[in-house]
Order: C-alpha cells, then sequence, then structure tokens
C-alpha cells in the first residue's frame, strides 16, 4: 500500500459551545472555514458555501429571505464575513421568468447585481444561482479529489450509483452558470430526498436544513468516497506502476535549480515569471510511472484544476537513470517551442468569433521524471496554488484510472472554460502589477537595516526577495517580519558567508529552485574596522578585503551565470560607501575594500551591458540605525577617531553633512530600488550618494 492509499479520516471539527452563541451567518462562515481548513475536503479557492437566512429589510422592515453565498474570488478556508455576497431570494427567483435560455445565460450574471441585499458590495460569483435554487437552508459545494476522481471516471454515473445509492444523484457535465443552477432545481424537485449530486467533470453538491448537519453530510459523503477508493485500490499499483526511479532529495533539488532558471527565461517573454518545485510523494509516484504520459496528455477534469494549469502540461526529457542535464537543458527550447505550436493549434481550432485574444502559450506545469514538478506563473502564490491544483489533478488521475478509465475535460468545453469572456472580464479587472511584480531579488546582509529595509522596498513592489546572512538569529527575526506583512510566499533565507565560493554557490541554487532564478543582486554584505595604519594587521586587512572585495565578486560572478541561463537581463546593486571616494582617517583596509567595490561595479557594467544587465552603486554614510557595523568595536573607534562619544557621533555626522540631515537605512533602500527598477532602466555604471551630501564624495 502507498502513502497515497493510507486509510484517511476526516476529523469532525465542529464546536457545539461554540456554534450556539451563533447567528446563521455566523455559522455559515464557521462551517466555510472548517472545510476550507482541510485540502482533502476541497482546493484553494475551489468550491463555495450558502446559507438561507431571514432578515429585515432594511427599507421595508419585513423580514425577507436572504441568500449569503460566498462572493466571486474567495476562499471558504481564509474567508471572512465581507467574502460572502448577500441577495434577495425572492428576486433570484424573479430571474427565471427573464432567462431566454442556454445561449444567452451569461447576461444572467449582469442581473446580479440588482438582487443584492443591503448594499453589499461584494459582487455575485456564478455559481449563485446553483445554490440560490436548490430548496435548502444550507448548500456545501465542494471539490474534493476522491469525488471529482468518481466525477472524472469514463463510468462516473454508475460510480456514483454505486458508492452512495440513491442518496447522491448525478448530472452530466455542464459549464457552471444559470443554466446548471436550473439543472439543480430540476434534479431536487424530482429526487426530493436526495442528499446531493455529483456533478461530471466538476465536484459535489451537498444540502440540508441546518448548519451543523450540512457540513457533517458533507464529510460523511467525501469519507464515503475516501473509502470506497481505499478499499478498492488496495493492491493496485498507481498508473501502471513506476517506470523510473527518484533521484536523491538533494539531487533532484539540484536537478530543478538547474533547470528552472532556464525554463523561466524561456517562457518570461510577456512578463517575469515565478517559478515553484515540487517533490511531494504524490508528484514523484506520478512522474516516475508508465502512464505519466498517457495520463498528462488528457488535461485536468475539474474547471478550477483546468483554469490554474492550462490545457496540459509538457513533460521533460529527462532519464533520472542516466541523469544529463546539460542535455535537458539543451533540448528545453524546442521543447517549449513545440508546446507553443501545440496550444496555438488548440487556440485555432476551438476560437470563436468573439473570444479573447491567444493569451500566454506557455505551459504553466513542467513534469520531470526522477525529479518533480515546476510550475511557472506570474507570482509565486499563483506558481505554488497551481503546483498545488496539479497535485489534486494527480490524486484524480489515479483514483478515475484505477477503478475506470480517467477522461479529462473535452477540448472545446476546456477551451470554453478558458477563454470564457466571463473570465475574461474577472482578468480584466485585476489590477495592473507592481512595477517589480515577477522579479526575483538577492539580497546579502539580509538581515541588517540596510539588507531589510532594501527588501521590504523591493517586496512593497511585488518581488520575491531571498534573504542572504551568516546570522541565523536576525534572520529568522527579518523573516518573520517579512513573513507576516508581505506573505511567507515571497521571503525566503539562506545562510551564506560571502568569503565562501561553496556557500555562495548554494545559494544561488536555493534561490533557483525556490523562485526559479535571480534579477536583482543586492549586494550588501558589510564589516567595517578603524586603526592607524601601523596598527592594521595583515588579518584585519584581509578580512576587510576578503568581505567587502573578494565577496562582492563572488556572489555578482554567480549572480551573471544566472543572468546568462535565463537570457532576460537583471540588475546588480553595490551598496559601497562614502568611504569609497573620500578617504577617511584611521580606515584605510575599509576605505580601500569600498573602493575596490566601487571599481569592479564599473567593470561588471562594462561586462554586463551587452546581456542587459546593469550594474550600479550606492554610496551611503553614517547609517547608524539598524546597521550592525556600528555595534561594538566600530562605532568605538569611530567615537574616537572624532573625539566624542557614542550619543554624540551620530549627531556629528549630522552635523558634518551639508544638508545637516541623518541618513536612514529606507533611504538607502529607496535609492537601491530606484537602480534596481525600471525607472533607472537606462543607467548602469553609475553611483549614487545618499550622504545627506558631502563634498569630498562628489563623483565628478
Amino acid at each position: 500500500m502507498t502513502s497515497s492509499q493510507i486509510p484517511q479520516v476526516l476529523e469532525n471539527k465542529w464546536d457545539n459551545a461554540l456554534s450556539d452563541t451563533m447567528s446563521e451567518p455566523e455559522k455559515l462562515l464557521y462551517r466555510s472555514n472548517l472545510l476550507g481548513s482541510d485540502k482533502r475536503i476541497t482546493n484553494y479557492g475551489g468550491g463555495n458555501t450558502s446559507a438561507k437566512v431571514k432578515q429585515k429589510d432594511p427599507l421595508t422592515g419585513d423580514m425577507v429571505e436572504v441568500l449569503w453565498v460566498k462572493g466571486s474570488g474567495g476562499d471558504v478556508g481564509s474567508i471572512k464575513m465581507d467574502g460572502f455576497s448577500t441577495l434577495y431570494m425572492d428576486k433570484l427567483n424573479a430571474l427565471r421568468s427573464i432567462y431566454r435560455g442556454v445561449e444567452f445565460e451569461d447576461e444572467m450574471v449582469g442581473y446580479l447585481p440588482h438582487c443584492t441585499f443591503n448594499l453589499n458590495p461584494r459582487a455575485a460569483s456564478i455559481d449563485t444561482p446553483l445554490h440560490a435554487y436548490v430548496p435548502r437552508k444550507h448548500v456545501d459545494h465542494m471539490h474534493p479529489d476522491a469525488i471529482i476522481a468518481i466525477a472524472a471516471a469514463k463510468d462516473s454515473k454508475a460510480l456514483t450509483q454505486k458508492i452512495f445509492g440513491d442518496s447522491i444523484g448525478w448530472l452530466p457535465w455542464k459549464k457552471p452558470g444559470y443554466e446548471l443552477g436550473l439543472w439543480l432545481s430540476e434534479f431536487c424537485e424530482k429526487y426530493p430526498d436526495a442528499k446531493g449530486v455529483v456533478l461530471e467533470s466538476h465536484g459535489l453538491f451537498t444540502w440540508a436544513d441546518d448548519a451543523k448537519a450540512c457540513y457533517e453530510l458533507t464529510l460523511e459523503i467525501i469519507q464515503t468516497a475516501m473509502d470506497w477508493f481505499d478499499a478498492e485500490t488496495a493492491n493496485e499499483a498507481a498508473f501502471g506502476g513506476a517506470i523510473h526511479q527518484s533521484l536523491s532529495p538533494d539531487k533532484r533539488r539540484d536537478t530543478a535549480a538547474r533547470l528552472m532558471p532556464a525554463i523561466r527565461g524561456f517562457v518570461s517573454g510577456q512578463q517575469h515569471m515565478v517559478g515553484h518545485f515540487t517533490d511531494s510523494d504524490a508528484v514523484l509516484e506520478f512522474v516516475n510511472a508508465r502512464d505519466m504520459e498517457r495520463l498528462a496528455a488528457l488535461g485536468t477534469s475539474c474547471p478550477d484544476h483546468f483554469l490554474r494549469t492550462k490545457i496540459c502540461p509538457l513533460v521533460v526529457e529527462f532519464d533520472p537513470a542516466q541523469p544529463d542535464v546539460d542535455a535537458t537543458i539543451a533540448g528545453l527550447s524546442e521543447a517549449i517551442a513545440q508546446y507553443r505550436v501545440g496550444y496555438q493549434a488548440y487556440y485555432d481550432r476551438c476560437k470563436k468569433d468573439d473570444s479573447p485574444a491567444i493569451r500566454d502559450p506557455n505551459a504553466v506545469v513542467y513534469l520531470i521524471p526522477g525529479v518533480g514538478m515546476i510550475t511557472f506563473a506570474k507570482d509565486k502564490a499563483t506558481a505554488r496554488i497551481s503546483g498545488e491544483f496539479y497535485v489534486n489533478a494527480i490524486n484524480v488521475m489515479r483514483g478515475a484510472d484505477a477503478v475506470s478509465e480517467y477522461q479529462g475535460l473535452p477540448e472545446q468545453e476546456a477551451f470554453d472554460i478558458e477563454y470564457w469572456l466571463l473570465e475574461e472580464a474577472k482578468l480584466q479587472r485585476m489590477p495592473a502589477p507592481k512595477s517589480m511584480a515577477g522579479r526575483v531579488a538577492l539580497v546579502t546582509g539580509g538581515a541588517g537595516g540596510i539588507g531589510a529595509a532594501t527588501a521590504e522596498r523591493y517586496l512593497r513592489e511585488g518581488a520575491c526577495v531571498m534573504l542572504a546572512d551568516i546570522d541565523d538569529a536576525a534572520l529568522a527575526e527579518t523573516l518573520a517580519g517579512l513573513s507576516d506583512k508581505y506573505s511567507a510566499d515571497v521571503v525566503r533565507t539562506v545562510n551564506m558567508n560571502v568569503t565562501d565560493e561553496t556557500a555562495v554557490a548554494e545559494a544561488y541554487r536555493a534561490v533557483a529552485a525556490e523562485f526559479g532564478g535571480v534579477d536583482i543582486l543586492v549586494s550588501n554584505a558589510g564589516i567595517a574596522s578603524s586603526a592607524p595604519i601601523e596598527e592594521t594587521s595583515l588579518d584585519l586587512w584581509n578580512k576587510n578585503m576578503s568581505i567587502l572585495s573578494t565577496g562582492y565578486f563572488l556572489v555578482s560572478r554567480e549572480a551573471f551565470k544566472l543572468f546568462k541561463v535565463q537570457e532576460m537581463g537583471g540588475s546588480v546593486v553595490f551598496v559601497a560607501s562614502k568611504n569609497g571616494l573620500a578617504a577617511s582617517p584611521n580606515a584605510s583596509a575599509y576605505c580601500t575594500a569600498k573602493a575596490s567595490e566601487i571599481h569592479l561595479a564599473r567593470c561588471l557594467a562594462l561586462e554586463g551591458a551587452p546581456i542587459g544587465v546593469r550594474v550600479n552603486v550606492v554610496n551611503p554614510d553614517a547609517v547608524l540605525k539598524g546597521s550592525k557595523i556600528w555595534q561594538g568595536e566600530w562605532l568605538d573607534q569611530r567615537a574616537g577617531t572624532y573625539g566624542t562619544d557614542k550619543d554624540g557621533l551620530e549627531e556629528m555626522y549630522r552635523e558634518r553633512s551639508m544638508l545637516k540631515r541623518s541618513v536612514l537605512p529606507e533611504d538607502i533602500a529607496e535609492a537601491a530600488y530606484f537602480l534596481a527598477s525600471d525607472l533607472s532602466a537606462k543607467s548602469t555604471g553609475n553611483i549614487i550618494n545618499v550622504d545627506a551630501g558631502n563634498k569630498e564624495a562628489f563623483t565628478r
């Protein structure tokens, strides 16, 4: 028995003591969050829930029936009260009289706002009629893998009857919309004792007149399906059995780290894409199997799966028994080109006169035998969720093909979902991408004041960031703060000593495996020392040169390697120092190393220009806030050099500047953002001093 076949039990998490204090809308929220908390019950963003509630009409004062239903685009696991649409049931019922037939069903979406109760701004979803016309108080629509495995089987109607008897009905495939709502209504009238229905190639509807009863019924039906599959497939080799063996975990990750930047370069023609790598047991079982290519070519069955993962994945040619990553990378260009040709042919076969223009023709999902699955999308969360949806599809294919024959959506039906005008309208309403959307940045010294501030500035503009530092505790603290503010999807950390070639190379493998590549390097790792020349030891000199010069060289060298694989250009920002231009007493090692950084940047700007890589420098001065180099001896030494104490040093620096202002990490971050963003797309080899004005550091 494989891990995927180990019997599992859905936990009933309903708390009577808690629910007894709730209103009916609050019970709906409670039920929704419980259902959405278990991905065996429904996938992210999939399914919806509803309750029909008696409420006072704000205009007439009469008690009226109101449909509370998950609004468009929400997720039942994380939904809040404002995520539900509220609509008058009498107005929803009145829509029946103006319905002109299936060829006009999309126009019914435009009438839903006219049914809104209490001026609720939450847009109603396409599934609203499906909930409205079921004559029960509470309705759940979920997308469990076990149910969709039934729904996607060739003989799904017979399987539904075999597993559930007359308690759960079955309806053939029909695109979500008003017509399907009427089908459900007719089903309920014809079979008043039914507890729910399986929708072919779609999912499950269950209903009851009590919130708890509806929740428990949903769990019961899904558990019944899971138990049935466990019993039926206990001795079956999934997907025809394995024909490949997985590489070791480290080799899988290293292979993904090499493939992902190459794929990213090919698929980022319209916008920068972000990658996600998955090598879970379920994925490896599938990519290693005999029937993987046959099943993958059939595409997914559930509309939610399909919208996230496209018509089908791209199977990457790779033999884990004789791994040749270089050969695989060399073949990617042709494989991706062929996929695009196939996608264009699919679009041409299925398009209609009013179809939207063809979208990105590249695959979303890439399957690699022995390695796992890579997904690419416009942002990290979407790439991750697309991978999760394909794992759902794998689970569905496993079940359906074991007990019957798996079938994907018919090609035309799939196209009609992907290029649905209502779906296009939703895409057009999405906000414009932020200025760094899809960009990936590696920030050295990422746990310090300037590094963390720069990371936050990039995250605010939609970038993904890998924080590199040698201080694990500070990394963890910075990660926690940024993840809480911007989500765990977009921030990662790596312990990296910039003077260690192996550690630097491993950090770039990590950023490639986590995000698919890199677009921006912020070289910011620092150290500072102060000593008269006669007291400057060779060790002290070498330490400065090792971190501030050699370290900047090593991280830049690895960045350029990735830039060249991706062929997408890139940006390097060196955080140097005013002392790289202006000499300072008792700091010869530090000043010389900083001058080396600046000249290295000039050299790299020359090398980077032909491949679209820009290299620029920010020169801070006296950034005391949050800076590690101002902790300990350096602070004491600089205070001694200028004949002041710790408290007076910041004031001295401020008064020394031309503008009489303190320089903060956020000021450096703003310059680092400018130099990495498209705002400075025509600038390379430049230096920006952020020092509140210091004439000795003028570059001209």
